[in-house]
């Protein structure tokens, strides 16, 4: 085999390959072994084929053809040794020219990692945001709380806003029933705009035993876009009561014993996750500082099948909801080619910041021991709900163990970027990565 390599521009070379027909016997005797142990014909065993009977009945060309997709990504490999390229993604190969007996002649383009200067980490500044916690925020989750014990008590009066009401709902279109447009002793929250348009509106002000009917416009179904009478029957008005905020709150809905207590936990609560915010903050910040300082180049090759897969991935979860791309564009007031913009700008900043971090761990030697890797792995499996060794054979199998390594990789070299940037908050603090961390770790620990 002879091989050239031309570079196309940082992060893309084109190889030129030429492979004598004498090297493809091997992929040839492959190929005829596979074809024969397909085909069935009378008076042959199967797999017992002569090769002059396949080339007769299949096609000499149909085993070439097999014989060269089996040779070219071995040549490709060679190839990429010899001139120690670092590849990155899938090659687009063209064959140039292949006739039987001649040689075999092709290209194959590829993305390869660039060189990336990496700038002076220390050299690196980012801010973000204070953390600010006001007492309102506590008070926002004392409330929720207090929503989540509140009780329903049959209230002797007509329906308020913030009520609760039991009642039964009929529509019709041109004194025809709609399908679907009945339901009996429905509980509904007066003002919360749950149901049919209109609705609230008649609801205050109606008490037990009451009825009425109303104008609405339906939106789906057999008569969407019609007019519809809808007859609205009251059964009952509950109103909603809320616990007195007081120590026997705190101890109905927490495990402490005063309400100054569970205030002071939801304040730490709220500042572990502010603080966990910031973490991120920081980290976004870093990585595009990085990335901008470094000044790295895109591989489009990669970016392009990044791409693909993000989008497979999007449309598969709006699939799993029971939506389609349409209904996801019209819900964001958004084209597909906004969409695809937006993916590819995410996809190619992703790529960069994979690169940076990859030549920064290969700069420090960052190693990944087998503990490291394997609580990611025990963390990975947990978060999908699969058993640890389940989820190691899974990534064997389809041979994505690798990436989760430089996943652990990239990771130990962000640690490092964010424990050398000079990180402050919008009040001049200076924050450390320990600082930032313990915050995380906190949040971690309360999750379990």
């Amino acid at each position: 085999m002879k091989s050239t390599v031309e570079t196309l521009s940082p992060t893309r070379v084109r190889l030129a390959i030429e492979v004598p027909f004498a090297e493809l016997e091997p992929s040839l005797r492959k190929a005829y072994r596979e074809i024969g142990a397909q085909v069935t014909i009378p008076g042959f065993r199967r797999g017992k084929v002569p090769a002059a009977v396949i080339d007769q009945r299949v096609g000499r060309g149909a085993v070439l053809n097999e014989a060269v997709q089996e040779a070219i990504p071995q040549q490709i490999l060679a190839a990429v040794r010899e001139h120690e390229v670092k590849t990155l993604g899938r090659p687009e190969v063209e064959i140039s020219e292949f006739t039987d007996g001649e040689p075999l002649k092709f290209t194959a383009e590829v993305d390869v990692r660039p060189e990336i200067t990496l700038p002076d980490l220390s050299a690196i500044e980012v801010q973000v945001d204070a953390v600010e916690l006001a007492e309102t925020e506590v008070d926002e989750q004392l409330n929720g709380l207090r929503e989540r014990f509140a009780t329903l008590k049959t209230a002797e009066r007509a329906a308020m806003v913030g009520d609760y009401v039991q009642l039964d709902l009929a529509a019709t279109v041109d004194g025809e029933e709609v399908p679907g447009g009945s339901a009996t002793n429905i509980s509904h929250e007066v003002g919360s705009q749950q149901l049919l348009p209109g609705l609230d509106d008649v609801l205050v002000g109606m008490s037990a035993g009451d009825a009425t009917t109303f104008t609405t416009q339906l939106v789906g179904g057999d008569f969407a876009g019609r007019d519809a009478e809808v007859a609205v029957t009251v059964r009952s008005v509950k109103d909603k009561q809320l616990p007195e905020l007081n120590d026997e709150f705190a101890q109905l809905a927490s495990e402490f014993d005063t309400l100054e207590e569970l205030r002071a936990d939801l304040r730490e609560r709220l500042g572990r996750a502010k603080r966990a915010e910031q973490l991120y903050a920081a980290r976004d910040k870093a990585l595009e500082a990085l990335v901008k300082a470094a000044d790295v180049p895109t591989p489009e090759g990669v970016v392009r099948e990044e791409v693909e897969h993000r989008r497979e991935a999007m449309t598969d979860q709006l699939e799993r909801i029971g939506a389609s791309l349409d209904d996801y564009l019209q819900a964001e007031g958004k084209t597909e080619e906004e969409i695809n913009a937006e993916l590819t700008d995410a996809a190619a900043e992703g790529v960069r910041i994979q690169l940076v971090l990859d030549t920064l761990a290969d700069a420090e030697e960052v190693q990944v021991s087998d503990d490291e890797f394997g609580h990611e792995i025990v963390h990975r499996a947990q978060r999908a709900g699969v058993a640890p060794q389940q989820y190691y054979d899974q990534l064997m199998r389809s041979g994505t163990a690798a990436a989760v390594f430089g996943d652990v990789r990239r990771g130990k070299a962000l640690a490092l970027v964010l424990e050398q940037v000079k990180i402050t908050d919008s009040d001049g603090t200076p924050l450390s990565l320990d600082d930032l961390r313990g915050a995380e770790q906190d949040a971690h620990d309360h999750e379990h």
